[in-house]
């Protein structure tokens, strides 16, 4: 479970109920309208699935939840470290003896890059190969990004109807109160009341739906960067490249803060995040 983002929804919600109750803030009124919540999520979900296929969506709603709320860890510096290793491996021993710790690995891709290199695949197919399984990593990411942009851009739009409909049935109201001196308060209410769809629509919007595709934007480049540095790498180790200046080429990606490393025969790498829709 990613930490940071349960930890911020649990704090972006409850600022809200918080103020609510600061505010005096009738609970009853906001949250016994459960018509504005069916409206709000059945609308915006129904928009939404109307925008795309089916199966992007369906794989771009689900997909993007895992990703934001799965803890994935980027570790660089272990696969610089692991890169290296391996560089050294293959100029002592040749490439073929890098076949077991190849099996080894974790994560696919780079399992797969350093099996190319091992069967003597041409350079230019290799890099052929590992870039176009990078871009449908990052087309899969991108979709699931621009469902849940799309679900935080309908949803206030959904409040708003929600609210105009709550003003219809008010005013429609008025007519049954008459002269009675409860005018004013009933007015009142009715009118609080039909503005919760907006507010419904607003705070889904803006503390579920749109930092979710942005979480899923940042996950979608710290991908790319890993994968970066592993297509180099990985090259740099079928051209029989110096293990020291691979490991300055590959610290080079990284910020200049994260660059002083020890490296170490054989490091851990990163389990690859699973985008649902990676093959769509």
């Amino acid at each position: 479970m990613d930490f940071a983002t349960v930890a911020g929804l649990i704090l972006g919600f409850g600022a809200i109920f918080l103020a609510g109750w600061v505010g005096g803030t009738d609970p009853h009124i906001v949250f016994g309208r459960w018509e504005a919540i069916f409206l709000i999520v059945g609308g915006t979900l129904g928009a939404t699935i109307t925008s795309f296929p089916f199966r992007i969506f369906w794989r771009g709603f689900f997909g993007g939840f895992r990703t934001a709320f799965s803890e994935v860890n980027y570790h660089e510096r272990d696969v610089i470290a692991t890169l290296v290793s391996f560089a050294e491996k293959a100029r002592r021993e040749g490439l073929l003896a890098l076949e077991n710790e190849a099996a080894a690995l974790d994560d696919d891709f780079m399992r797969k890059g350093i099996q190319l290199v091992i069967d003597g695949r041409d350079t230019e197919i290799i890099r052929k190969v590992l870039e176009t399984e990078v871009s449908n990593a990052q087309e899969a990411g991108s979709k699931a990004e621009a469902v849940f942009t799309c679900l935080g851009g309908y949803s206030p739009t959904l409040g708003i109807i929600g609210t105009v409909l709550g003003l219809i049935g008010m005013l429609k109201g008025l007519s049954s109160l008459g002269a009675s001196s409860n005018v004013a308060g009933t007015i009142g209410v009715a009118t609080a009341q039909a503005f919760v769809a907006t507010f419904f629509g607003i705070m889904f919007a803006n503390l579920l739906w749109l930092p979710i595709a942005t979480k899923i934007k940042e996950r979608n480049g710290q991908l790319l960067l890993l994968r970066e540095i592993m297509i180099e790498g990985i090259l740099a180790i079928q051209a029989g490249d110096n293990p020291r200046l691979l490991e300055e080429k590959l610290l080079a990606f990284l910020d200049p803060h994260d660059r002083e490393m020890t490296v170490e025969e054989g490091g851990s790498v990163a389990v690859e995040p699973e985008y649902s829709g990676s093959s769509a």
